[in-house]
């Protein structure tokens, strides 16, 4: 096993370099790269999303804080940008020099990924802020998205998919499949924006928050009430996500364990005596969790990085999803590279701790054996 992981651990390292490549080639090709809207912004051309590049802490000003000394983005070169015709020459190479774009792509990725060994993710074009004091500074929240959610998806989905299995063809199974199928069709932040209309001051009630995940003056309350504050803000934005995320699980669970109990080992089992329950959840349970069990990694990594990114929104919550979304818009290279490398490296690490989840629940699998 000890070979197995160190095996796993050096894959990695090709892993990342190869998915860093892929999309620091891929931005060389996107337009509207930071120089483009600094341009656009001095011309009053900007438009949409990317108009509001001075957004965040830092503004949007030329060279604020040094931040654009960071070489450490892609992006094609303000001198392709029509947008730049008529502009002095010398001001637009100061520009490229500034963000670094001065430099050929391959010596740009070189320098970025030494720094990122170091874990040096350099600063926001647009924020004057270091990229790792972003990432810490929003993490909580979507930490706090990502772990409640999962966790109350698997608490439910899991006992109601067995007894679906169990009770199949019944009304009961029936009547909760009109549940997952709900589940299925509508998104999750069609169901944000109804506990928003019914419980958070929208045309009914106001029994909840709708911004934050703690109120004002949270640091001065006692511990108690802070659960309490954290968890009244965090009730909406979580049940959004599990009533858009269980129906998935619900039916994989179910489907592997009616998968299971036609078996051989199972038929044997009952003809030797055993309780419903011991074959169950003595025999059928472990290898129909398997599967399940593998879903773990993904389900939190989608949920943490990407899948709440409208939830955020709606919700007015400041985390990952939201902080990604608009690097992307705005073309905050620094950002956008430097949590790709971090996400990339936690799912990898964490993928790696789902296939040793495998063994706890099944000793039987030998990892060691395997190539990686």
């Amino acid at each position: 096993m000890l070979a197995y992981i160190v095996r796993r651990l050096l894959f990695i390292v090709p892993t990342l370099l190869g998915i860093m490549v892929v999309n620091f080639a891929v931005i060389q090709f996107a337009p509207g790269g930071p120089v483009e809207q600094i341009i656009a912004k001095l011309q009053g051309t900007a438009v949409g999303a990317t108009a509001r590049i001075g957004g965040g802490s830092g503004g949007g000003e030329i060279g604020a804080g040094g931040a654009p000394q960071n070489a450490g983005g892609g992006g094609a070169a303000a001198g392709r940008y029509r947008g730049a015709e008529g502009l002095d020459p010398a001001f637009i190479a100061k520009l490229n020099k500034m963000y670094g774009f001065d430099k050929p792509a391959p010596v740009r990725f070189l320098i970025m990924m030494r720094n990122y060994l170091r874990f040096d993710f350099g600063t926001s074009y647009f924020r004057d802020t270091k990229v790792i004091d972003l990432i810490v500074e929003k993490m909580p929240v979507s930490i706090s998205l990502g772990l409640w959610s999962t966790l109350i998806i698997y608490l439910i989905s899991i006992p109601l998919g067995i007894r679906k299995a169990v009770r199949d063809g019944s009304a009961f199974d029936i009547w909760t499949s009109v549940l997952v199928i709900i589940g299925y069709a509508v998104p999750g932040f069609l169901f944000a924006v109804a506990l928003v209309v019914l419980f958070a001051g929208g045309s009914f009630l106001h029994w909840f928050p709708l911004r934050g995940i703690v109120s004002e003056g949270w640091a001065g309350l006692d511990w108690s009430h802070k659960l309490l504050d954290y968890f009244w803000h965090m009730a909406l934005p979580v049940a959004a996500l599990v009533i858009g995320g269980f129906a998935n699980l619900t039916q994989l669970t179910k489907n592997s364990f009616l998968d299971e109990v036609n078996k051989l080992y199972v038929v044997t089992a009952r003809a030797k005596g055993l309780t419903e329950r011991r074959v169950l959840y003595g025999h059928v349970f472990r290898n129909a969790m398997l599967i399940v069990i593998a879903g773990i990694p993904g389900a939190f990594i989608g949920i943490l990085f990407t899948g709440a990114l409208l939830i955020e929104v709606i919700f007015s919550l400041d985390g990952m999803g939201l902080l990604g979304f608009q690097a992307a818009i705005t073309r905050d290279y620094p950002v956008i590279f430097g949590t790709l490398y971090i996400f990339t490296l936690i799912g990898l690490l964490t993928n790696l701790i789902g296939d040793l989840t495998y063994v706890l629940v099944d000793p039987r699998i030998d990892f060691a054996s395997r190539e990686v």
